[in-house]
């Protein structure tokens, strides 16, 4: 059986590949304990606009789908760009 979060990593790092003109350089990682977990998006430095959007439009969806995705799962997962 596979991890739940790591379907969501997964989700989220194809997403972001599709937005970005640097997909290589695209990392999801995740963090956390059993009962929450982060997952932290690292792109290219000319990238991050891309993946954040106007007024955080992207992120913020990006956001939601995680956060709807990890309601059928026993555990809280966050997103988290860094810069």
């Amino acid at each position: 059986m596979t991890e739940p979060t790591g379907d969501l990593r997964a989700l989220v790092e194809q997403i972001a590949k599709s937005l970005v003109d640097a997909p290589d350089q695209v990392t999801v990682t995740e963090a956390g304990n059993e009962r929450d977990a982060v997952l932290e998006l690292r792109v290219a430095p000319g990238d991050a606009g891309k993946v954040i959007g106007r007024q955080g439009r992207v992120a913020r969806a990006m956001r939601g789908l995680v956060g709807a995705a990890s309601s059928k799962t026993d555990r809280r997962v966050t997103l988290e760009i860094v810069e």
